[in-house]
């Protein structure tokens, strides 16, 4: 038990300081540096998540599916992980040295620390047991409690037989409240004069305020928007780093429908998720893994 607890221990150590070593390269402007060493800080946690959880090493792009497809980590984090992992390999492979990516990977790595976090730190004390109350002091309480219950019946019989007592006080304030409530009534009659009726001849006022407001309203111009061009998108091209697959549908179960040959500039029409994006491929929408793809500039 206590090799397992060092063992773990020792794991989370090298997990800090990865972080503490990506956050320090990014501090030193290495930003490719710091990219690499969050992928490797987050291949090692994802080693450890599965020698924990018995799933078998492989890749690190199948051992975050695995670990997904088995429940043991949520979508949130294994969203999070192949983000990290694209960022790696970009800078691994393509020598990217970007400081909003370098960021990007250190601030998803230390949010996922927090998670992983619980599977190596969770020695928290349980609150000890109440102690229990011996059978003298729960016979004791209970006697008391009954002993209380009979003497407020006791107070509440007393109460009823002995009838109803009437406060003159409680009477007399709600008639002399009344009363002062109709004398101010009286007064305010007395000095507020008498509704006078209205005229007649007040209803064709608003008639009259309408028309002469309906004269003076200006005639109002047709406004005629000119007809806008629709803007033209510009064709975003993209070069191919290695051999690809061009598949149908954004997974690797179904049959490919082409293959691209490294340094190949294809349409790149958008992102489809972290892992896919969408090229045009002979006239139709196609999908590939976008880590292999680079910009054309």
């Amino acid at each position: 038990m206590a090799n397992t607890d060092s063992s773990s221990q020792s794991s989370w150590e090298k997990i800090q300081i990865g972080v503490r070593d990506t956050e320090r390269l990014i501090g030193q402007k290495k930003y490719n540096m710091a990219m690499i060493k969050a992928r490797q800080t987050l291949e090692f946690m994802v080693k450890c998540l599965c020698e924990k959880s018995d799933v078998p090493e492989g890749s690190l792009i199948d051992m975050i599916d695995a670990l997904y497809d088995e429940d043991y980590i949520s979508k949130t984090t294994c969203e999070h992980y192949h983000k990290i992992r694209t960022i790696g390999n970009r800078a691994i492979h393509e020598e990217d040295n970007s400081a909003y990516n370098a960021n990007q990977a250190y601030h998803l790595l230390s949010q996922e620390v927090y998670t992983f976090a619980g599977d190596y730190t969770e020695r928290r004390r349980r609150p000890a047991p109440a102690a229990r109350r011996s059978a003298g002091e729960s016979t004791r309480s209970r006697t008391a409690g009954s002993r209380s219950t009979a003497q407020r019946e006791s107070r509440r019989r007393r109460a009823y037989s002995s009838g109803p007592s009437i406060d003159p006080g409680s009477i007399i304030k709600p008639l002399l409240l009344i009363a002062i409530i109709i004398v101010l009534l009286l007064i305010i009659r007395m000095i507020r004069p008498a509704e006078e009726t209205a005229p007649e001849d007040t209803t064709a006022a608003p008639t009259v305020a309408v028309e002469t407001m309906a004269s003076t309203e200006m005639p109002t111009e047709a406004v005629t928007e000119a007809p806008t061009e629709a803007p033209t998108e510009a064709v975003v091209l993209y070069r191919t780093t290695d051999t690809l697959n061009v598949r149908s549908t954004p997974s690797t179960d179904d049959a490919r429908i082409g293959v691209l040959a490294p340094d190949t500039e294809v349409e790149f029409l958008g992102d489809y998720d972290d892992r896919w994006c969408v090229i045009r491929y002979n006239g139709q929408e196609a999908y590939v893994v976008k880590e292999y793809l680079t910009p054309v500039s």
